[in-house]
């Protein structure tokens, strides 16, 4: 059945898009891919295929083209699309606000405009734990109010807040909005996972630079939160585990009509000191770290309420911590080695 079905990957060479193409390839499904390149590589595609044995569709684009996009659905009779597509450092997006604003809303209207003309009515996105701000308690669960505290956060939300107003609008449309928690992890062939440039933003590759000596220490931000070891808390979530939750999303999304939210997440959470151990035990050596203070913004823990996605998606996410940290040492030894 899903051999019938063309799924178009906005942002599907980036880290978690190039995941969820690997498992949409071999669930069946065909791929188009739209990415920019901004934040990933070219290579990144025939990695994919070497993975799967299947090849997808590429196309180099930005989704500010609205003519682009446009071409992409009249080549492709386009089944539903997953939307990554968008910039995505929260402290750069405090920076420059107005560069976040225009860009992630924009590439949506125009990614929604072309499927609305080409009558495509099926779309999940790439939404955020971020949304739940600072105030609701843990564990966020989805019927609880949005906000943010960042324009990168508000992008999130504001786009969760379009496409619902879209699908309320148009009676047999489905959108599926999939607020993940820290994706984390790398594919078990070592060929695609998390690979930033410069200094990373996330803990997790940040970490790893540390483990490989291209930077000198973790810096942990706050250890006097309200957490077992002062450290702060969040829901670690391998990205496999994460890419096989949109499958079952984008399954569900065909058999259903509206908007609906889900978490995806592990349901427990670990400190940022869990986190560095499971990283040591990994890669073979203590790996050094500082206290500095916290960071504006940061919460003490955030970690998802997993019942519904268990329920209606009849999804659960399997991988450890040791799990993560073993694929995320194993892709960057894997990365290593092609560069000598």
């Amino acid at each position: 059945m899903n051999r019938n079905r063309k799924i178009l990957v906005t942002g599907g060479t980036g880290y978690i898009g190039s995941h969820v193409c690997v498992q949409l390839l071999e669930a069946g499904y065909d791929v188009v891919i739209a990415d920019n390149l901004v934040n990933s590589g070219r290579d990144v595609v025939e990695r994919i295929a070497r993975i799967t044995g299947r090849m997808p569709a590429f196309y180099e684009t930005d989704l500010l083209n609205l003519e682009s996009v446009r071409h992409i659905f009249r080549e492709h009779r386009i089944d539903g699309v997953i939307h990554f597509a968008g910039l995505k450092a929260v402290g750069e997006s405090v920076a420059q606000p107005l560069r976040y604003y225009s860009n992630n809303l924009t590439g949506t209207l125009h990614l929604l405009t072309a499927m609305q003309e080409e009558g495509c009515r099926v779309m999940v996105f790439s939404s955020s734990a971020t949304v739940y701000g600072e105030t609701n308690p843990v564990p966020f669960d989805e019927s609880m109010p949005t906000a943010a505290t960042n324009p990168y956060g508000y992008t999130k939300v504001a786009q969760e807040r379009i496409l619902t107003d879209i699908a309320a609008a148009q009676p047999d449309m489905s959108v599926l909005l999939l607020r993940y928690f820290n994706p984390v992890g790398a594919h078990p062939s070592g060929l695609i996972g998390e690979d930033p440039n410069g200094i990373p933003n996330n803990l997790m590759p940040y970490v790893a630079k540390v483990a490989t000596g291209e930077l000198p220490c973790i810096h942990v931000f706050g250890d006097d939160y309200d957490t077992p070891d002062g450290t702060g808390v969040r829901d670690y979530i391998h990205v496999c585990d994460l890419a096989r939750g949109h499958i079952r999303a984008l399954e569900y999304a065909f058999t259903h009509t509206g908007t609906d939210v889900f978490n995806l997440g592990t349901g427990h959470g670990s400190s940022v000191l869990e986190l560095i151990r499971a990283f040591s035990e990994a890669c073979g050596r203590e790996l050094p770290y500082v206290i500095a203070p916290r960071r504006p913004g940061d919460i003490a823990s955030c970690w998802a309420d997993i019942h519904k996605a268990q329920d209606v998606l009849g999804f659960t996410a399997q991988a450890t911590l040791a799990d993560m940290c073993r694929d995320s040492w194993h892709f960057i030894c894997c990365r290593k080695e092609e560069k000598i």
